[in-house]
């Protein structure tokens, strides 16, 4: 910091407030009860949105390339006995979670003055809550033969440049992926590749050169996507080398094939020193009669290593984040992606929060806890948060991050608390 000679002490008493005793505020600059403030260029922020119908994460990452993972949207053809485990939709119902994920992004770009689009987006699965399902009440779309829901929905509003999935080109692995949901995405690919200039990818485990900065990448020379796994290939740590966990299917019986959820699409994202993992639904916990290479957390926790944020796999659920899981990713913050009453489940919460997996403070924040789980999940009340958009701000370099929990109740993007900041490790 240079200060020319002369300047007034009361000026460098407030120089020396601002950039020695509260650098979060300098970085970060939110306050609890104002409005979520843009995004800066250096900063990488990740966005999990609350609908309470899915998952949606929108990342913004240092210069300003953007990506979504999964825009979750059940379909309102749910059997009626699901329909009291999840939560109310978030913020109301006069439009579809959909809608909701494409109102919260354009404001995000309307803040910061930017030119809406995505510069890459994935589904984790091909499953309603994390790619949008089909219903009668599905608006068609004004542009091809497909209806709008999740993904479809987004790709309607704001321009995609590239998608990626765990299927494309053929979508038959383990069987032919025919299910009114794939045929409608696989239709809003085919229009939009090509009349809109869509590029459609394979997601490939190993790679770190998929998914790059778009804009700046030699700003940010540690900034770093490493895919992990897709289809039970999982990457080994080395270089791009990956090893396929899952057995060849000429040699299973079909009840036996890999479930749509073990098959999911699983990140490692660095910035710095902060690291963050995603991986849609995997489990580690293999229903009884499964087999045990169905336990998919472990070789991508091998694969992952420790972290500063997690996000649950497969919402908490009873099959997910085995011991394995939780003691080598061992992360600071965990964030679950909630909207069911088993998300989480008590086993799982209690893996979470046990010090004999891994020592230390850990702090858990939940996009929409359904109430019923107050009185079964022992030790809930210790939530850093059981509602709201959480969203991670992390500072230009990595070095520390917030935790920043937005209203879901309206539209007016105000914060309700902030978390840290943490200290990268």
């Amino acid at each position: 910091m240079y200060l020319k000679k002369g300047t007034p002490m009361r000026l460098l008493i407030v120089v020396l407030i601002t950039f020695c005793i509260m650098p979060s505020a300098r970085s970060f600059g939110q306050s609890v009860g104002e409005v979520l403030p843009a995004w800066a260029p250096g900063t990488l922020e990740i966005h999990h949105i609350s609908t309470g119908r899915g998952d949606a994460g929108f990342f913004v990452f240092p210069d300003g390339t953007t990506m979504v993972f999964d825009v979750g949207e059940l379909s309102n053809e749910v059997p009626e006995w699901r329909v009291p485990r999840f939560v109310t939709p978030r913020p109301d119902t006069m439009r579809t979670a959909g809608e909701y994920v494409v109102r919260y992004i354009q404001r995000r770009f309307a803040a910061s003055m930017a030119s809406p689009r995505i510069d890459y987006a994935m589904p984790s699965h091909f499953h309603q809550d994390h790619m949008g399902g089909v219903s009668a009440t599905s608006p068609q779309s004004e542009r091809g033969d497909y209806v709008l829901t999740g993904l479809t929905t987004l790709g309607e509003h704001i321009p995609i440049r590239v998608m990626l999935d765990r299927a494309w080109p053929e979508y038959d692995y383990p069987h032919p992926l025919e299910s009114n949901d794939v045929t409608n995405y696989r239709s809003f690919l085919d229009w939009h590749t090509k009349n809109n200039g869509m590029i459609v990818e394979r997601f490939k485990p190993g790679r770190h050169d998929q998914i790059t900065l778009v804009h700046d990448p030699e700003g940010y020379p540690t900034f770093r996507m490493q895919n992990i796994t897709a289809n039970g290939e999982v990457w080994t740590g080395v270089a791009q080398e990956t090893r396929h966990h899952f057995p060849k299917l000429e040699f299973l019986d079909p009840e036996d094939y890999p479930t749509e959820n073990i098959s999911s699409i699983g990140f490692r994202l660095s910035y710095g020193a902060f690291d963050y993992f995603s991986g849609g639904d995997i489990y580690g916990i293999p229903p009884l009669g499964d087999p045990e290479w169905h336990d998919i957390e472990t070789p991508v926790a091998q694969a992952v290593g420790p972290v500063e944020v997690a996000v649950l796999n497969h919402h908490g659920y009873v099959d997910s984040q085995n011991i394995n899981f939780v003691q080598m990713v061992r992360p600071r913050v965990w964030v679950i992606q909630a909207w069911d009453s088993a998300h989480p489940t008590a086993m799982v919460y209690q893996r979470l929060r046990s010090t004999e997996l891994y020592p230390g403070p850990r702090d858990i924040f939940a996009t929409a806890m359904h109430p019923s789980n107050e009185e079964v999940v022992v030790g809930l009340d210790a939530l850093a948060s059981d509602s709201g958009h959480v969203v991670l701000r992390v500072a230009p370099g990595g070095a520390s991050y917030q935790v920043i929990i937005v209203d879901d109740s309206n539209e007016e993007d105000r914060v309700l608390a902030v978390h840290g900041p943490y200290e990268a490790r």
